[in-house]
């Protein structure tokens, strides 16, 4: 699939292009995704990617890290922290912008070091895509985990978008979005929103213990899943 996200993410840095991003989907007119939410300082992230960052210990693996922004803060704060992502654009610009350690990769195949903690924000989880390779995915990083370990993740229930009623096949949270920015698109690829009473069964089937740490009124929440003993 073409890096377009990386692009999007390379020329904003590089104040070299001037294009808008976005995303088309499948259930409403196509919208921006504004690029400089991937350059937010510390100050300007919301309370769910603030309580997630306090909630991190030892060592930190952010997962999908993008421009690097929420790695840059946990160096900050002293956290032996490494960002990683698919897009080797995205992994230049966090070079640049000084990320200690960047590994281009994916995380499904990714299995080189263990981490204290397994971070995925801004609806991180979604690259799963799908409840069943949420279940995979579940499996897999087990393999990242020191003893103790956990994961901390947000995501949403997004029944808001369905006002005639849920579709009668399939996990109404599995979403087909496609990138466009340039004249330029992604092949369709699916996202997964998941609602808490629908990931609790599945992570307890995987062998983990789910503990909710924030919920707001727009039906986002924070969860920190560990092992179960």
């Amino acid at each position: 699939m073409k890096d377009i996200l990386g692009q999007a993410i390379h020329d904003h840095y590089h104040k070299s292009a001037n294009h808008k991003l976005w995303i088309n989907n499948q259930y409403g007119p196509k919208e921006e995704m504004p690029i400089d939410v991937y350059f937010r300082d510390e100050d300007d992230m919301p309370d769910i990617e603030w309580l997630a960052m306090n909630e991190c210990r030892g060592s930190v693996l952010d997962i999908g890290a993008g421009a690097g922004s929420h790695a840059l803060v946990l160096q900050q704060r002293g956290f032996d922290c490494t960002a990683l992502d698919i897009s080797p654009l995205a992994c230049d610009v966090m070079k640049l912008r000084k990320v200690n350690k960047v590994i281009k990769g994916d995380i499904f195949v990714y299995n080189e070091c263990k981490y204290d903690t397994l971070l995925l924000l801004m609806n991180g989880i979604g690259l799963t895509g799908t409840l069943e390779n949420l279940k995979v995915f579940l499996q897999h990083i087990k393999l990242l985990l020191n003893p103790g370990g956990q994961i901390v993740f947000d995501s949403s229930d997004i029944t808001y978008l369905y006002e005639d009623g849920l579709p009668e096949k399939g996990y109404y949270g599995e979403l087909l979005y496609q990138y466009e920015y340039n004249r330029q698109k992604t092949d369709w690829f699916r996202w997964l929103y998941i609602d808490e009473k629908t990931l609790k069964p599945i992570v307890a089937e995987a062998g983990f213990d789910m503990e909710v740490l924030l919920e707001d009124e727009f039906k986002q929440y924070l969860v920190r899943l560990t092992l179960s003993r």
